[in-house]
């Protein structure tokens, strides 16, 4: 009877911690079970030099949303952002979005700046207002090499 006791607890141990991996593992891999409770914007970049698929949407140092994808308008030769924002913000369609680095030499993400407008981007909507990001190589080349 003792040993059931004790074989019972363990069994139970065991299944505990393997729910509390499994628990662990969504959670850090950042994956949504039931449905992602975020709607689509679009942005349209010059150089998202460096920015990459996962990377944080902020709002005044505030998370709001990630990056979902990155790719390339082939007739426009732009980037294109899909931006997955939280459904309780809204984003007014005179917000201007901009690529910032996170300290000097950090990853990069995307700092919305709200607007002042009353109208707000539907879900599948286009921030029309962007800034590149500022490629660091580039200006301080111009710098060094620049001929007076």
């Amino acid at each position: 009877m003792k040993r059931l006791n004790i074989e019972t607890a363990v069994g139970l141990f065991l299944i505990l911690g393997f729910l509390c991996f499994a628990y662990l593992s969504v959670k850090l891999g950042g994956i949504e079970l039931w449905g992602e409770n975020r709607y689509s914007v679009e942005a349209r970049f010059n150089s998202v030099s460096g920015l990459k698929e996962g990377a944080l949407v902020e709002i005044g140092g505030v998370r709001v949303g990630k990056v979902a994808s990155v790719t390339l308008d082939p007739e426009e030769y732009e980037a294109v952002v899909r931006l997955a924002i939280d459904r309780d913000v809204k984003l007014q369609d005179d917000s201007i979005a901009s690529i910032r680095t996170a300290g000097i030499i950090g990853d990069r993400y995307v700092n919305i700046t709200p607007g002042g407008s009353e109208e707000y981007i539907e879900p599948g909507g286009e921030i029309t207002e962007t800034e590149s990001a500022i490629n660091l190589e580039e200006l301080v080349s111009k710098y060094i090499f620049e001929k007076k």
